[in-house]
């Protein structure tokens, strides 16, 4: 009986979570309390975005004031006034020429009579030399000594010159036609004048061979040059007219095909005029307005400039196109560089 009220005791203290007999009590493995503290956030890391890349801008390409020609080519004729020739039907092919290319409608010779002229656009100056003489000889530098030293080439070919380097006259092939033979540089030097001072009819030859200078002179002679006009009826505009025609045919037939890689200028234009017309400087008497026209890729087209230029314009404007130092006159101010036309 004692053994049961015993059993039924621990029962009930077993319900009552009292221990019957005295238990181990068993660890609980440690945990471990986090404190409720916030919980950090990554730090924010600057990512530095790339700084735009400052791209210059181009430098403009600035235009020169006269292109850098591969040829230049110059073609005179003799003795008239820009109002004789421009609009006159005895020369269609000039004013054709004249119509779509460039004309310099203010051009002024520097005086009379036509020597002085053929010096000033090859020396800069006059020289004093106020006739057409023969033995007044200058001892100065010129365009073609230039050209030389600048590692250029260049012939002036003179229709019915009897051959090279010819020095006196025959009844259509004048010495004052042909400033190079007044040059002490050129004359007293025999080889340099027989390679560069020929006649005519080898421009053909040089056309036919690939071997065009890269400075061309082209005289015709006094008759189909219209100096002879007055004294004989044959040797007038028309004649010249068809003249130009035939070289100008010859000419353009080998440049125009090189014209990308052999820009080329070629300038019409009459050493004095019938008047005396004047500007720029000049004295009040000077040698009249002269029609000179411009024909190049890199000339604009129909254009008429009317900027006032002389002889000594043009001498700047073939030396600025090469680098070349200014001659004489050439540097003065009032003898403007002929800059508009170009493209």
């Amino acid at each position: 009986m004692l053994y049961k009220l015993k059993a039924i005791y621990c029962w009930l203290l077993l319900v009552g979570l009292a221990a019957c007999t005295p238990l181990k009590p068993t660890s609980l493995p440690a945990t471990e309390t986090i404190s409720p503290s916030a919980t950090a956030l990554p730090t924010a890391t600057s990512t530095l975005l790339p700084s735009p890349t400052s791209t210059p801008l181009p430098t403009p390409t600035l235009r020169p004031l006269v292109p850098d020609f591969k040829h230049i080519i110059m073609i005179v004729f003799e003795n008239h006034e820009y109002d004789s020739v421009v609009g006159n039907s005895s020369m269609p092919s000039y004013n054709k020429f004249a119509s779509e290319n460039t004309l310099l409608s203010q051009y002024y010779a520097i005086t009379h009579p036509s020597l002085p002229n053929y010096l000033a656009i090859f020396g800069g100056d006059t020289f004093g030399i106020t006739t057409d003489c023969e033995n007044c000889f200058v001892s100065s530098t010129n365009l073609t000594d230039q050209i030389e030293a600048s590692g250029r080439t260049w012939r002036a070919y003179f229709q019915d010159m009897p051959h090279p380097c010819f020095v006196m006259e025959t009844a259509i092939y004048v010495q004052k036609h042909n400033p190079f033979m007044y040059f002490d540089s050129i004359r007293l030097d025999p080889t340099r004048c027989n390679r560069s001072v020929v006649p005519f009819g080898q421009l053909e030859t040089d056309l036919a061979a690939g071997s065009l200078p890269d400075f061309v002179y082209i005289m015709p002679n006094s008759c189909v040059s219209t100096d002879d006009i007055y004294s004989n009826p044959d040797c007038n505009l028309s004649l010249a007219d068809g003249w130009l025609g035939g070289v100008m045919g010859m000419l353009l037939d080998y440049l125009k095909p090189r014209a990308v890689t052999e820009p080329y200028l070629i300038i019409l234009t009459w050493d004095e005029g019938q008047g005396s017309h004047s500007c720029c400087g000049l004295p009040a008497l000077a040698g009249g307005r002269v029609p000179t026209v411009l024909i190049s890729p890199l000339a604009k087209s129909g254009f008429r400039d009317a900027t006032p230029y002389t002889h000594y314009s043009l001498l700047r404007t073939i030396e600025t196109a090469w680098g070349l130092p200014l001659l004489g006159h050439a540097a003065d101010d009032n003898n403007v560089l002929i800059s508009a036309p170009w493209k």
